[in-house]
């Protein structure tokens, strides 16, 4: 029989996806799954794509019926299953094959994986995979780390499965062990931070211009025509268009407000902190997902502070749309920089040599938060090198210096108002302070010396200081 050229373990509903992506772009895939009446469900019901599908009993089946070097893909729960379904295939593969973990892993298992399987003669991928269910069986964003051995072993069916901006696949090797779940994790914070800011967007329309959701549908819609071009762009006029069956209702109305989370934009937050670089817009966006599951909490707070009188935001609604689109621009812009930033500290860190310019261009579809200016940020880390902030880029310059007004004006606009805008006020303030030639950590400064004696930097002398506050010290 002809062996396949990859398997994949784990047939929920990415890893179905996934495997007939994979059959369909013509490579032949063998399928395990622990529950084996799935394993049969699945075949019988992949049509005309059963016949590159080999369906597996056992692991050692599985094994069997790839071509060596043997690539491996695991679809399952991230954490100790992962490490489980590893130890289970390493009785059963032989020296340079190569498991893949395709789940959202956090990207410290990754390296702690790669490197127990140092001198096994295995060896291991991160792959993050980015673009839900949809994705994996039409074309995900592909962000794998590993050896470059094992990425040439694998490189024709990632890039065949992968989604295509302009003919070119969204798929790339980005550095060793933990590189690709790091990407992954960043790609998350984005997300997160982008989700956000539309929701916060949609707060100040609904709830400041007193807007409908079949009113709002096509501003954001009419957005996605322009400069805000992008995916969740795109979905968010659909799901603001949307009626529910059963009331008639605007779907989003009779949707609880209260956000889940995977864990993925709290990784990135956390790497951020460790790492040193400021990621506040994502920060603020994790932060709104928690404080939304205190439903309960925010209930009774309602009623203890009373119901909030919501000031309606007044002026010319064509100028207060204008500033609403350049005000979520600006906010997105900075958001970008933040995680590119973090990308850029870690790539240090760690000595992974991140590409920017490649992780832009493989975002660039596929992906949850693929829009068109990432090709102004290949561009700009093209141009740079891959280093140093966005916001610092001409290109971004010349696009902030016209739309940050606009989000100052809505950021105090919407505090006027009462309009809580955690993202967006966030990412004026990392603007704002990132732009101040002087700010006022001396204050900080001062302060830690007078109670612990931590010294600081005078800016007419080089070296250590004390200042004159004698016994007064705590």
């Amino acid at each position: 029989m002809e062996k396949a050229e990859i398997g994949l373990i784990g047939l929920g509903t990415m890893g179905s996806n996934l495997a007939l992506n994979i059959a369909e772009k013509g490579h032949r895939i063998a399928v395990f799954n622990r529950t084996a009446s799935k394993t049969d469900a699945f075949v019988e019901n992949a049509g005309a794509l059963k016949g590159r599908i080999v369906p597996c009993k056992s692991l050692a089946e599985l094994a069997d019926a790839i071509r060596p070097p043997r690539p491996v893909i695991i679809m399952v729960l991230a954490g100790k299953p992962v490490d489980e379904q590893i130890a289970a295939l390493r009785d059963e593969l032989s020296a340079n094959d190569i498991i893949i973990d395709a789940g959202n892993a956090n990207f410290h298992d990754t390296v702690r994986r790669f490197t127990e399987l140092q001198g096994s003669g295995l060896t291991f991928i991160g792959m993050g995979v980015s673009g839900g269910e949809e994705g994996a069986r039409h074309g995900p964003s592909i962000m794998v780390g590993g050896t470059q051995e094992s990425w040439t072993r694998v490189e024709d069916v990632l890039t065949a499965i992968s989604a295509k901006y302009k003919g070119e696949p969204c798929a790339a090797w980005l550095g060793p062990d933990g590189a690709g779940h790091f990407v992954k994790t960043i790609h998350n914070g984005i997300e997160y931070a982008d989700m956000q800011m539309i929701a916060e967007i949609y707060g100040i329309l609904r709830d400041g211009l007193a807007m409908a959701p079949k009113e709002i549908a096509p501003v954001f819609a009419g957005w996605n025509e322009g400069r805000l071009n992008s995916y969740l762009i795109e979905i968010t006029a659909k799901v603001l268009e949307a009626d529910d069956a059963e009331t008639g209702k605007p779907v989003v109305d009779i949707i609880l407000d209260r956000a889940g989370q995977k864990g993925t934009g709290k990784w990135s937050v956390i790497e951020a902190q460790q790492l040193g670089i400021p990621a506040t817009a994502i920060e603020a966006a994790v932060a709104a997902r928690v404080l939304s599951s205190f439903k309960a909490e925010r209930l009774a707070a309602e009623k203890a502070y009373g119901t909030l009188e919501v000031e309606r935001i007044s002026g010319a609604k064509d100028a207060l749309l204008k500033d609403l689109e350049l005000a979520l621009f600006a906010g997105k812009i900075a958001a970008y920089a933040q995680g590119f930033a973090v990308m850029e500290g870690a790539s240090k860190e760690f000595g992974w040599n991140l590409p920017m310019p490649t992780i832009a261009r493989i975002w660039r579809a596929g992906c949850i938060i693929r829009s068109q200016f990432l090709d102004t940020i290949a561009e700009a880390f093209g141009k740079s090198g891959g280093k140093g902030n966005l916001l610092m880029a001409p290109a971004f310059i010349t696009m902030m210096k016209e739309a940050h007004p606009s989000l100052r004006r809505i950021v105090a606009r919407a505090a006027e108002a009462g309009l809580p805008v955690p993202a967006l006020s966030s990412a004026l303030a990392y603007f704002d302070a990132y732009r101040q030639g002087r700010g006022t950590s001396n204050m900080i400064q001062a302060q830690r010396d007078f109670f612990g004696a931590h010294g600081f930097e005078r800016i007419d002398a080089e070296g250590a200081f004390h200042g004159p506050w004698g016994m007064e010290q705590g």
